[in-house]
């Protein structure tokens, strides 16, 4: 046999299973699996480059098998087409931003063991270049319009910081010597002297502040321009690039307020902000300033009445640059917004509006009125970009989709998917759809939430049902594609989401109306959603569970010590005996505005405290947390575990290490989407499996 002849066979040969794979039909679509939930990658961070043809993003991807995440930065065309790579694998970068002239790509990055810097790539290809050397980490940073100086924001160094520095520049100068081995240092104690003194991924706090710095491209030189013991955030250039605009509390004490102000500082100065200019003086939170592209203006987020703070609607407002009287725009939307941005004409600002359990993007002319919907529906935007041609890319959650970036086109019309990024995985999960519902409480207020059916329901028949209140308790469940909720619904749940008074989206009178009386109201509104869905046939009575994270996990532990409805209970970063968490966790300042000093008002803080209900649980209950969250710590799920176990009731806690309000670890979210499913089982489906199944068991002492 030839050799031409023996390579056509040995090419029909190998043919053949690929034509026979051709046309089998695609597989069925499967339920979703704990794994899946790490094949899920987040996309997030759209920014188009200044030509409006491409938009960087970020990708983060969780691996089991190193108990990792790793976050990198694509580049995708604005029209669609193939997503390319701009950042390595192996080590985390994000917060792309293009240079003015397009040519350049920066991001942050903790690259070659060191601290988080700023590094840039060229559009064309390359490897990325450091750009800054500091001490300490950059926290942020921004293109000057020129593109020849960026603006940081760092947190002063600390001694070690500062030391270490030293050394590398020794070791520079001697790099032909060998470094000498130095011993490990002992952990200095940390001296406190302010009243908001800890809070959550940083833990104890000093003096050390944020403020702005100008880094000089060329020369590679810094100069700091503000200074003082304030924190100075959200920094945005005027369009002359000759000032800054920046956010900062700058009262006697800030930590005793919510005063933040915009204010804006020359970025030539040298004397670390002596001269500043105050253009806001509203007592309540302004803040996320955006000039106006003439320079004149600066649109920004406002909360007028501070003794509401969260409770109160966050307004778009606009003031003279200079400073001066300011205008409150969207006062008749009533919803929360955020992420602003001025067209190119300077003639409407865009922004993101919190709705009905919905995110969406808006816009509304500096003369106010109505507010248009440039990106509406149900769906969840969680960040956009705008070009000065008016292009948007967002990025957009939706019920069935995990986030994905999306392309408006300046004249309008249908949003297009840019990137696929988790296309492949959810061609292959079979999933609930979810329905927006809505239903009277107790009292006739008309409450709304997100209801998912089991996979493969069959109309009326009642089905193991699981009530999930969620966090905030400012905030909302949205029109988002929610993992978890998948994953229940796969294992034959109903799932409710409620969004009770004192969810975001539907006003401030509604949102206020659970101020200084936590577990009444809300517990009203989430029980009327069991009740609707019981009432439609939908949910079994006799297989109730609820179970939620942070104010979902105190919502928990309210409404177990007011009902014996549920059989199974997963109470996660919780609070019990409020008292105890004063000056143990980060809301001092919350806690004092909303409910007064506890020696001074006794009453009403152990009005809102889940601990002294505890006698009248009798729901087995699973309480967890990590353990150096300093959102809601441990503490709470200790104290309603220990009282359920002093009374001999069925519980357990489980306490992650190393965790903070938000898990990082993947096995350890791992374990806790199993333990969901064990102890649900177990108690609400009554599975003979075990509630801890063995391999779930202690891991202490490992």
């Amino acid at each position: 046999m030839n050799i031409a002849s023996r390579v056509w066979r040995i090419a029909a040969y190998l043919a053949l299973p690929l034509a026979a794979v051709a046309q089998q039909p695609p597989a069925a679509p499967r339920p979703i699996t704990i794994d899946d939930h790490f094949q899920i990658r987040e996309v997030e961070d759209p920014k188009l480059s200044p030509d409006a043809q491409w938009v960087a993003y970020t990708v983060k991807s969780a691996s089991l098998k190193e108990d990792t995440s790793e976050q990198r930065i694509w580049m995708v065309p604005f029209a669609g087409g193939d997503a390319i790579p701009l950042t390595a694998e192996g080590v985390s970068s994000s917060h792309p931003r293009w240079s003015p002239d397009g040519k350049y790509l920066a991001f942050l990055s903790a690259r070659q063991e060191g601290k988080t810097q700023v590094w840039f790539l060229n559009r064309i290809g390359g490897e990325a270049q450091r750009l800054t050397e500091t001490p300490q980490d950059v926290d942020t940073f921004e293109w000057s319009p020129d593109g020849k100086r960026l603006c940081m924001i760092l947190r002063d160094a600390t001694a070690e910081e500062l030391e270490a520095a030293k050394d590398k520049d020794k070791d520079k100068e001697a790099n032909d010597k060998p470094t000498a081995v130095k011993k490990p240092k002992t952990q200095k104690p940390w001296v406190i002297d302010r009243l908001q003194f800890k809070v959550d991924e940083i833990g104890y706090l000093d003096r050390r502040r944020t403020h702005l710095y100008i880094f000089d491209v060329a020369a590679k030189s810094l100069t700091q321009i503000t200074s003082g013991d304030y924190d100075d955030i959200d920094p945005v250039w005027s369009p002359d690039g000759k000032q800054l605009a920046f956010t900062s509390n700058r009262s006697s004490d800030p930590d005793r307020n919510y005063n933040d102000d915009i204010w804006t500082v020359s970025a030539d100065n040298t004397d670390k902000g002596a001269h500043l200019t105050q253009v806001t003086t509203n007592p309540g939170e302004d803040h996320s300033p955006v000039w106006s592209p003439d320079g004149k203006w600066i649109a920004y987020v406002t909360q007028t009445e501070p003794k509401l703070f969260e409770y109160a609607t966050k307004h778009l407002a606009v003031s003279p640059a200079a400073g001066g009287e300011a205008k409150i725009l969207t006062r008749a939307l009533d919803r929360n917004v955020s992420d602003l941005l001025y067209s190119a004409d300077g003639q409407s600002i865009f922004f993101l509006a919190d709705d009905d359990g919905t995110q969406n993007v808006g816009r509304i002319a500096i003369t106010g009125g109505e507010v248009t919907r440039p990106i509406g529906g149900r769906v969840m935007v969680y960040a956009y970009s705008l070009a000065k041609t008016g292009e948007i890319a967002a990025q957009i959650d939706k019920m069935d989709r995990p986030s994905e970036i999306y392309a408006l086109p300046a004249s309008g019309g249908a949003l297009k998917q840019i990137t696929h990024t988790n296309d492949a995985l959810i061609a292959q999960l079979k999933l609930s759809s979810g329905e927006y519902v809505h239903f009277k409480s107790k009292d006739g207020t008309m409450v709304s939430g997100y209801l998912y059916k089991p996979l493969d329901y069959t109309p009326g028949k009642k089905v193991p049902t699981l009530l999930r209140p969620h966090g905030g308790p400012v905030w909302a469940w949205y029109a988002e594609f929610q993992p978890d909720i998948q994953l229940f619904a796969a294992s034959g749940y109903a799932v409710l989401l409620p969004n009770p008074r004192g969810s975001s989206g539907y006003g401030q009178k509604y949102c206020q109306a659970i101020f200084a009386d936590w577990g009444n109201k809300d517990y009203q509104d989430d029980l009327a959603f069991v009740d609707y869905a019981v009432e439609q046939g939908i949910a079994d009575p006799d297989k109730l569970g609820v179970g939620g994270w942070s104010y979902g996990g105190i919502s928990t532990d309210f409404i177990i010590g007011q009902t014996t409805r549920f059989k199974a209970a997963i109470s996660g970063a919780g609070e019990a005996l409020n008292t105890a968490l004063y000056g143990h966790d980060q809301y001092q300042r919350d806690y004092e505005t909303e409910l007064g000093r506890p020696w001074e008002n006794q009453a009403l803080w152990d009005k809102i405290s889940p601990f002294y209900k505890v006698a009248k649980i009798t729901t087995p209950t699973l309480f967890m947390g990590g353990n150096i969250d300093w959102n809601v710590p441990i503490l709470g799920g200790e104290q309603m575990y220990q009282a359920l176990k002093s009374l001999g009731r069925e519980t357990e806690l489980v306490v992650y290490p190393d965790e903070y309000h938000e898990f990082k670890t993947p096995s350890h979210r791992k374990d806790r989407l199993e333990r969901y499913l064990a102890w649900y089982g177990h108690y609400v489906k009554g599975d003979s499996v075990p509630a801890t199944p063995p391999e779930l068991g202690s891991h202490s002492g490992e």
